[in-house]
């Protein structure tokens, strides 16, 4: 396998405007449009598939969803299911969902990258996955950017610190800024840990600091935390 390139890649930046601004979209509206997006992403993503990345992974939930979570990328079982988020990660995330008092069909789930990033570790003697690499992202990102803005949530919450990097080139750590609101596109965005790094850390003060982050998101949107 190549090694990956260390030349300096420049992300795409964020559209201009905020998604208000915008004509508004019927749910029909919304639909059609993120079929032709995922028919175009699809087309493009094609000459980047191989034996480790064999799915294209576009997202998936309510077109119009209050909340869309963002990660970095799928890893080997989305890659395997061509959906967001199924693995142990995935099963973390929905039980956060849930205690928001939502279903996972209610809400949408996306990632910087679309195509699992992964490679070959000689030291573990295995594949292993990756974050994406700033090429990995500005491939992925504008296909999010319009992801993003046909759906028009209400708030954006990013899990872990690629996200929250690449959406919006956020260069302090995930530790010191979870729980603080940013903004995307006039949207309040709230970074907090990834399902993955709590699973790996579980212990009562992360996943205390996870639903303290989620319980912001619920005051935002006008729900009462259980």
């Amino acid at each position: 396998m190549a090694p990956r390139s260390r030349t300096a890649v420049a992300l795409p930046p964020i559209p201009a405007g905020d998604l208000a601004d915008l004509p508004p979209l019927s749910r029909d509206q919304k639909i059609a449009l993120l079929a032709q997006w995922e028919s175009e992403l699809r087309a493009a993503s094609a000459p980047f598939l191989n034996d480790l990345a064999t799915k294209v992974v576009p997202g998936e939930g309510d077109v119009d969803a209050p909340i869309v979570f963002v990660g970095e990328g799928p890893g080997v079982e989305e890659d395997r299911l061509g959906r967001p988020f199924v693995g142990r990660s995935g099963q973390l995330l929905d039980k956060m969902i849930v205690a928001m008092g939502f279903q996972r069909q209610q809400i949408y789930i996306a990632n910087i990258v679309k195509l699992r990033c992964a490679e070959w570790d000689e030291t573990l003697g295995r594949v292993k996955d990756r974050p994406p690499t700033p090429e990995d992202a500005a491939r992925g990102l504008p296909w999010l950017h319009r992801q993003i803005e046909i759906i028009r949530p209400k708030v954006i919450v990013t899990l872990g610190a690629p996200a929250i990097k690449y959406l919006i080139g956020e260069t302090e750590g995930v530790m010191k800024i979870r729980g603080t609101w940013r903004q995307y596109r006039g949207l309040p965005l709230m970074p907090t840990y990834h399902p993955a790094f709590v699973l790996r850390a579980y212990t009562p003060e992360n996943r205390g600091k996870v639903w303290s982050d989620l319980q912001q998101v619920m005051k935002v949107l006008g729900m009462a935390a259980k």
